[in-house]
């Protein structure tokens, strides 16, 4: 890629996505670039487009945001846009049209967590014009980033994998160790919850100082009715969402982190076990198996296979020692090729360099 002739301070990056205010990973990794130097060092602005909530409110962030965005685009050198499903690539769609029409550098940077829901799905036609029309694609593992040039017949050069950093600020705070496997995210069926209690009752009564600990929103009411059923109520909690001091908490109290999805983008939860020290185990899907050594920086199984689950559950349990080997080996990932330094490092060359 050729060079851009400005300097880092002359460039200056207009960022298109979601509201600050909304939950999940998109928000979680804009944040953390804002508190970063390269926020700073590129003029950055945050443009929100979306915000949980009814229609009128989706359709007020839409409406704010856009015309924030004509009032500020001529300004800028470089628009980088956040995208997702296919709602959320709808709405980017203005923007890039009128990106280009003033002649301004793209990148589009493809957070989601299934090519059935979008570049394979009826509204392919809609990721082949943000596609096609950027100057540069971030993706956020080396699956996806095959997935889009085999699917549209894109070049690597214009594809590029950009991990997401681990954007956990560990606090000074001390929680007593407990004997618990910790999930965090969303409580649905993609990310398997349903799985991991059905794992975890194959083993709790070998294990009845234990349990399992869901942090987040969703299905809470049918998970406890299936605990309920599997007659491991007794050993189940559910949280709720938590942030905060409570996050802190429920991560420091945990002993192994777990998280049984069927797809995924690269995992936030993932990221904050890793910052947490916390061995993890985990399904080979999303940016997974770019990093994971199974046995040596986490334990995997196959998605759905319940009993493989159990069985690493088992592991990990009975052995200190494998918790602590794997949780060090993770750490060091944290610390490395997903710290915040990293990653905006990358980035950075990526907006002095673009095409």
């Amino acid at each position: 890629m050729k060079e851009c002739s400005m300097g880092k301070q002359k460039v200056k990056v207009l960022v298109i996505a979601t509201s600050r205010k909304t939950r999940g990973g998109i928000t979680s990794v804009v944040k953390a670039y804002e508190n970063s130097a390269l926020w700073n060092d590129f003029h950055c602005k945050w443009i929100e487009t979306h915000r949980d909530g009814g229609v009128f409110t989706k359709l007020s962030y839409l409406v704010k945001g856009f015309l924030s965005f004509l009032a500020n685009v001529p300004y800028y050198d470089i628009v980088h846009i956040h995208t997702s499903e296919p709602p959320s690539a709808l709405r980017k769609v203005m923007f890039m049209a009128v990106s280009k029409l003033l002649g301004k550098k793209v990148i589009v940077h493809f957070h989601s967590f299934s090519v059935d829901t979008t570049i394979k799905s009826k509204y392919k036609w809609v990721y082949r014009y943000l596609f096609g029309k950027a100057d540069c694609m971030l993706v956020l593992s080396k699956y996806w980033q095959d997935e889009i040039c085999k699917t549209f017949e894109f070049g690597r050069d214009k594809v590029k994998v950009l991990y997401n950093p681990c954007t956990t600020e560990v606090s000074k705070k001390d929680y007593a160790k407990k004997k618990g496997i910790l999930y965090a995210g969303t409580v649905n069926a993609r990310k398997g919850y349903a799985d991991m209690i059905n794992a975890f009752a194959n083993v709790a009564d070998k294990h009845r100082d234990w349990s399992i600990v869901f942090a987040g929103n969703g299905e809470i009411e049918e998970g406890k009715a299936l605990a309920t059923r599997l007659g491991i109520d007794k050993q189940t909690v559910f949280l709720g969402w938590v942030r905060g001091d409570d996050k802190d908490k429920a991560f420091k109290e945990a002993s192994v982190f777990c998280l049984p999805s069927y797809a995924e983008g690269f995992p936030m939860g993932v990221l904050d076990a890793w910052a947490y020290g916390l061995p993890v185990v985990t399904t080979p899907v999303g940016g997974i198996p770019d990093i994971a050594k199974d046995g040596n920086n986490c334990l995997l199984f196959n998605p759905g296979d319940i009993n493989k689950l159990a069985e690493q559950m088992d592991k990990l349990i009975t052995s200190e020692k494998l918790r602590t080997d794997i949780a060090k080996e993770s750490s060091k990932l944290a610390k490395g090729i997903f710290s915040i330094e990293e990653v905006t490092s990358r980035l950075e060359d990526i907006y002095m360099t673009i095409k």
